[in-house]
């Protein structure tokens, strides 16, 4: 299905629109932190003659990399909005709207729980930690 609704072509009322965002979807966004998925998308549009409701919801499963041992963790997102669109708008990215509603509500700190990284990484990491046992003149 086409997320991108042209508004001068529907008529006045309600409308629902379900679609899916995926991995290839998310892959194909430049510069994403996302970096796959699935989530279920709901858009439900009220149109009037001058202007608009427009609300969103998502929900799913993103990968993105983990801040600590760059391995993929899954974030479940389940969240809705009330979006705020230009009153002149004539075209709806519905999947572009959805996107942003999910990237917005990411935490700001990506990182599995204790015990969940990469063991490797962690090994690596801790060979790299400083102790505050450690006499700074000796390094």
């Amino acid at each position: 299905m086409d997320n991108l609704i042209n508004l001068d072509k529907l008529d006045v009322g309600s409308y629902q629109f379900d679609y899916q965002l995926d991995s290839t979807y998310f892959q194909g966004v430049e510069k994403s932190e996302v970096l796959g998925g699935n989530v279920a998308c709901k858009a439900n549009l009220a149109l009037r003659e001058r202007d608009f409701d427009l609300t969103i919801a998502v929900r799913g499963t993103v990968q993105v990399a983990c801040d600590r041992c760059l391995d993929s963790m899954d974030i479940v997102v389940d969240e809705q909005d009330d979006m705020e669109v230009e009153d002149d708008a004539k075209l709806l990215d519905l999947s572009w709207l959805a996107y942003e509603l999910i990237v917005v509500n990411l935490p700001l700190v990506h990182c599995h729980p204790e015990g969940e990284c990469n063991p490797e990484m962690e090994k690596l990491l801790q060979s790299h930690l400083c102790s505050t046992t450690e006499d700074p003149e000796e390094l």
